[in-house]
């Protein structure tokens, strides 16, 4: 391990990358999911090499961050030792509950591992950028509907059986639908996307295809009658976007036989020793394997009716988040200062003061961002209100991204006494039923500037 993958690259154990807190490795098992023990040996890996910090991603992989280039190879070490193999190549992403889910269309592993081989056998892996994906999605209590891909192959219910919906360059809102195709041609005309994408060089996504390129791709293989091609739009008869909401990871779901509970970090972020502490607890209550989730969360399978309400109680003890209306997870929190040596605001104190004093402006309707520097490597997209440390302070940028200008500045440590004003004028101005994002766009970006800078 001579060299450190640079910022935006996917960090392997093969490839640690390097952050303002030390080097930083991310971690997919193959398997899908971890055994307890595995995941208890990976807590006490990351205590003794790391910062003591485990960390699930919005996308559903586990981070051990705080590391040097010599413990790197020690836990690199340990997670084989643990028997821990772990994915590499271009993410092919299923949803947490693939395969055990009784309301799932189709099983995608099965799509899954024949889109991932044959990648391989294409040679593209080293051709690709590190952030080209793909997810293959088989429905179900947890779709992956919010997460963007550069190819989304989701199954679909047709007369004529199941088929694969091919959309590109989005989430499932705003990918442009291709096809909907059998399994052998899904996983054909994902290797053919791939590698129009691999000839326009490893900064290209699928975004940078041309009309022309889509055109040839949806005709490439025959598609359904229209009396059997489901509507892969998205959109309603009068032609606007619509979004189903999507469910929280963070619930107790039905499976076949057991339940499910899923748990989720505090901005994706818990102190080793707790997440070792509370997996030893779900172990004695009979879990066999934990999933990670999208949206921050750990899933904990096989458990009876009965020992999911004792799970739960034992995960609001030690600080985790145990219902989706909590209103830490309307907030993206990179470590912030003194974690990381990048950050000029303490985004993880601001968060925990702003979740309790102004819980009911983080309704569903919007996320709050919290980014110690302009690199937003919490939420890299735009957000409702976005706080950004530099030099100045605490920036806040409404309806935007942490690299873009802020409307106004207060200090660091009262960050959330600014927002606390624009929660007190929401209560003020909110009409009945409405949401906290159509009351702010009412009252405007200067508004909402001006409310954080004066209070």
């Amino acid at each position: 391990m001579n060299a450190f993958s640079r910022r935006g690259a996917c960090p392997a154990l093969s490839a640690p990358m390097q952050t303002g807190d030390g080097l930083l490795v991310r971690l997919n098992p193959v398997a899908g999911g971890l055994l307890p023990k595995s995941l208890i040996g990976l807590g006490e890996s990351a205590l003794r090499h790391g910062n003591g910090i485990m960390e699930v991603t919005a996308r559903g992989s586990l981070q051990i961050r705080g590391l040097t280039a010599e413990s790197a190879r020690l836990l690199a070490a340990e997670v084989d030792a643990l028997g821990i193999a772990a994915r590499t190549g271009v993410p092919v992403e299923i949803g947490p509950l693939a395969g055990i889910d009784p309301q799932e269309i189709a099983d995608p592993r099965p799509l899954a591992e024949r889109v991932r081989a044959a990648i391989e056998e294409a040679g593209l892996t080293a051709r690709l950028g590190p952030k080209v994906s793909v997810i293959v999605d088989g429905g179900g209590q947890l779709a992956l509907d919010a997460l963007t891909a550069d190819v989304r192959l989701k199954a679909v219910q047709a007369t004529a059986g199941v088929r694969w919906s091919v959309s590109v360059a989005g989430d499932e809102r705003s990918a442009k639908p291709l096809a909907a195709v059998e399994e052998d041609a899904a996983r054909d005309i994902t290797v053919a996307i791939l590698r129009m994408v691999a000839e326009k060089g490893r900064e290209a996504h699928t975004r940078d295809l041309s009309e022309r390129q889509l055109n040839s791709l949806a005709s490439w293989h025959s598609v359904p009658p229209p009396s059997v091609l489901p509507d892969m739009s998205g959109r309603t008869e009068g032609g606007a976007q619509e979004r189903r909401p999507a469910r929280s990871p963070i619930g107790t779901f039905g499976l076949a036989d057991n339940h499910a509970v899923g748990i989720g970090l505090p901005f994706g972020s818990m102190p080793a020793q707790n997440l070792i502490e509370f997996v030893g607890q779900a172990l004695q209550l009979g879990s066999t394997e934990i999933r990670m989730a999208p949206g921050r969360a750990l899933l904990f399978l096989d458990l009876t009716a009965s020992a999911c309400p004792a799970l739960k109680a034992s995960a609001a003890a030690l600080g985790f988040v145990t219902a989706a209306s909590d209103p830490r997870t309307r907030i993206a929190a990179c470590p912030g200062t003194p974690a990381c040596c990048s950050g000029r605001i303490a985004t993880r104190v601001i968060a925990e003061t702003i979740a309790v004093e102004s819980a009911d402006l983080l309704d569903a309707s919007l996320t709050l961002h919290i980014s110690g520097c302009a690199k937003a490597c919490a939420h890299p997209g735009p957000a409702a209100l976005t706080l950004v440390g530099d030099e100045n302070g605490a920036g806040l940028v409404v309806d935007g991204t942490a690299k873009a200008l802020p409307a106004g500045y207060r200090p660091g440590y009262d960050a959330a006494h600014g927002v606390a004003g624009i929660a007190a004028a929401l209560r003020d101005a909110r009409h009945p039923g409405e949401t906290a994002a159509a009351c702010l766009a009412r009252l405007g970006a200067e508004g909402i500037a001006e409310l954080y800078r004066r209070n």
